[in-house]
């Protein structure tokens, strides 16, 4: 029986591309150097899936940011403004698209499906001249032949990458991007050719938006498309994967029905009505790969339940016709489960980090083979028994408290404008007040104290000192640039979600279960395995230490419970709501203590809202419900007095209703990497009332220019017909923790300055 991995983490065990990417960035290190680490993990990629007893071992996963920038790449499809003549793509070409450079901003972000992984959006038009102009895809399968390895070649597929592309800059938004699709199989059929000619017997084409609502116009374009690649998959393997959820059926028609390709991967995990469809129906002689070992979650797979799956699928496809898969990329989930020598013993039974999900896909298809491990089989029953029967994951104070959430939406009892004006007369802002989102640039001194101090080398009161320090250092920094609402920086954090988990029950921790973000950003999730609660407050004594140094407003920096648990590994033995009301509960008991110690100002935030909204339109209003409920419950009970904010970003918020629905005094945006998708939003005419805080700011490699920041304020200045000046704030569209103070201070000079010339031009309109 085969089996298949879809993708795999490309960073190494301890993020060792991280580190030889950052150092490649600053100078330190040459191309060669990053090459040949990069090298060697994908070797060592390689052989683990060969040792382990995988068939079908994915190359062309591993990226130097990210795989549909690598698609853009392979196309030539180069936005102008990076002046690239031709030829193969080079380094400098490939990370200023992707980071921005000293002249030029980097290309737009956004969130890959529902995960907190972001990819690099495509600018497309009709003027775009592609061209074969990265090879890495064949590349790098002979890289592995040549170590003994025959992989499988991964592609974005040529009609996901359109659809998840934009119209470039001058380009009309309703350009159809499916009409480049005929300039851009010639390049595929040249890929195909050549990945043919070094010996591949297999293609995976990822087509994950096929699991989207597509009418029929986009569903057409997948039969046209690989109607058109046909001829050329002549002695060739051919898979189309799709995964994040259920298929429609209709889309599930048209991909069981595609001329030439051979193999029919899905997510049997996300998407469990698919299972209904392929028993209704699968094509005759056509492979199976079933993604029944989760790609995007670090529980030990349920090994019983999911060969229970498969023997019921073998019975429709047949025994020779069916692969074991994983629902989609491990990209999503930590490394290896090893590296964790300091996770308690019982959680970490219970876990299964990539490597570990790569042995069960394996045992799941030996055991449907015929050739079942017994022991393997009964350690998993086991650990999933102590799961289900552990103390430590119970807390009934707790499931009370949240089963009594129920019957109320729990909004605060005056409208969000009276609530304004209360605000206005206790704060005194400015019209346009400047702020920032929160976290300030941790410098290598400052990751030092809080190692030391988390080795135990330092005293608490050493700590205690060095971060006062650091936070009387960026309160000062924020009075000498005029910031109207300061932050204390958040130089105590780790990661902005870890540090909350750390200090609320229900949470585990890793050393190393790192998970990409983008580029060379990764972060830790927490691991909600139980029920959760607040012991003690959080965020109350550093908030009041800066308050302390100053006679500004200074915000609380909290983060919101959606966040929370987008942003975490979460159990998978109770539905998301209700893991989302718990953490609610903790947050409003830290809202409420932060009130009563005198904070007037308390910033929420909500980055990752928008990233667990369900793919299928038909299931976003229930998520939607009960995740803009949930953030409700952290400040329904506050006085008027208290302003509440809130931040978003790197997500499309074309649908307002979700801002109308938190019900925030004050909502802060990314809007520069979405390329002021969300102004487009105000533009026409939605407005709610709260006050809105458009960002501006790149955190990329580069500054931004004051004629950056001048264009900027020009299409504010065109919106303020449709919204009231005084409801406008001026803020960086993120936390700037990643960047460093010789680029972030000029970046708030700036943007200090674009908010007096819009005051002035304001004036004179």
């Amino acid at each position: 029986m085969a089996s298949h991995i879809v993708g795999y983490p490309r960073m190494g065990p301890k993020r060792e591309l991280k580190f030889a990417l950052e150092s490649f960035w600053d100078g330190k290190s040459s191309a060669k150097d990053l090459q040949k680490l990069s090298a060697d993990l994908r070797s060592s990629i390689w052989k683990q899936m060969a040792d382990a007893g995988i068939k079908h071992i994915p190359s062309n996963t591993f990226s130097y940011y990210d795989q549909v920038l690598d698609t853009t790449a392979l196309l030539g499809a180069v936005p102008p403004r990076y002046g690239w003549n031709g030829g193969e793509i080079g380094f400098d070409t490939y990370f200023s698209m992707a980071r921005g450079n000293a002249s030029v901003p980097a290309m737009e972000m956004t969130k890959w499906f529902d995960t907190n992984y972001h990819f690099i959006v495509p600018e497309l038009g009709p003027d775009v001249k592609f061209s074969y102009a990265s090879h890495k895809a064949v590349d790098e399968y002979k890289e592995a032949k040549a170590l003994g390895v025959d992989t499988v070649p991964v592609l974005v597929g040529p009609v996901s990458y359109l659809l998840l592309s934009k119209p470039a800059k001058g380009v009309e938004k309703n350009f159809p991007l499916l009409s480049l699709l005929g300039k851009i199989l010639p390049i595929y059929k040249e890929v195909i050719s050549e990945l043919k000619s070094a010996g591949a017997s297999w293609i995976q084409f990822d087509e994950p938006t096929l699991v989207m609502d597509l009418d029929s116009h986009k569903l057409k374009a997948f039969t046209d498309a690989y109607s058109e690649l046909e001829s050329s998959f002549s002695g060739l393997n051919v898979l189309i994967d799709t995964y994040f959820a259920d298929i429609p059926a209709e889309a599930y028609k048209t991909l069981t029905s595609l001329k030439g390709v051979t193999a029919f991967g899905f997510d049997l995990v996300r998407g469990s009505k698919t299972l209904d469809l392929i028993k209704g129906e699968f094509p005759k002689g056509k492979y199976l790969f079933a993604g029944v070992v989760d790609g995007r979650n670090i529980w030990a797979n349920d090994l019983a339940a999911s060969l229970g799956t498969l023997k019921a699928l073998e019975g429709i496809v047949g025994k020779d016709k069916l692969v074991v898969s994983t629902s989609c990329s491990l990209l999503h989930t930590a490394v290896d489960l090893v590296n964790e020598t300091k996770l308690d013993k019982e959680i970490k039974s219970w876990l299964a980090f990539a490597a570990q999900k790569v042995v069960e896909v394996n045992a799941l298809a030996k055991a449907l083979a015929g050739h079942k491990d017994e022991a393997f089989f009964s350690a998993n029953a086991a650990a999933l028994a102590s799961r289900e029967s552990s103390s430590r994951v119970t807390n009934e104070a707790v499931q009370k408290a949240a089963a009594a959430l129920k019957g109320s939406d729990h909004r605060r009892a005056t409208n969000v404008s009276a609530r304004l004006d209360a605000q206005q007369k206790k704060l005194n802002l400015p019209i346009l007040p400047t702020t920032t989102i929160g976290s300030f640039p941790q410098t290598l001194e400052l990751r030092r104290v809080r190692c030391e101090y988390k080795a135990k080398k330092i005293s608490e009161d050493e700590y205690v000192k060095a971060i006062k320090g650091e936070i009387n250092k960026v309160v000062k920094l924020q009075e000498e640039l005029d910031i109207d609402v300061l932050v204390h920086g958040e130089p105590e954090r780790n990661d902005m979600v870890e540090y909350f988990g750390e200090q609320l029950s229900g949470f585990a921790f890793t050393v190393n279960g790192w998970v990409q973000s983008y580029g060379s950003r990764f972060v830790k999730p927490p691991i909600i395995y139980g029920d959760v609660s607040r012991p003690n407050p959080m965020t109350v004594f550093w908030s009041l230490a800066a308050q302390s140094m100053t006679a500004f407003p200074v915000k609380a920096m909290l983060a919101g419970p959606v966040t929370i648990l987008n942003r975490s590994f979460v159990r998978n033995d109770q539905p998301r709501h209700e893991t989302c009301h718990q953490i609610a509960l903790a947050i409003k008991d830290e809202v409420e203590d932060l009130e009563k110690a005198g904070i007037s100002v308390i910033q929420i935030d909500e980055a990752a809202l928008r990233e667990g909204l369900p793919l299928r339109k038909s299931e976003q209003p229930l998520y939607l419900d009960w995740a803009l409920h949930s953030f409700r419950i952290t400040n329904c009970g506050v006085k008027d007095t208290t302003q509440i904010n809130t931040h978003m970003c790197y997500s499309n918020y074309n649908d307002m209703n979700i801002c109308f629905g938190m019900d925030a005094d004050v909502i802060t945006f990314e809007n520069s990497r979405s390329d002021e998708n969300l102004v487009s939003a105000f533009c026409e005419g939605v407005n709610f009332g709260a006050g809105i805080g458009l960002g501006a700011g790149v955190c990329s490699h580069g500054t931004p220019s004051m004629e950056e920041l001048s264009d900027k304020i020009e299409y504010m200045l065109a919106i303020t017909a449709m919204l009231d000046a005084d409801v406008l704030w001026f803020n960086p569209h993120c936390g700037v923790k990643t960047r460093k103070y010789t680029k972030e201070n000029p970046a708030l000079k700036k943007l200090v300055a674009a908010a007096k010339i819009f005051l002035k031009k304001l004036a004179c309109a």
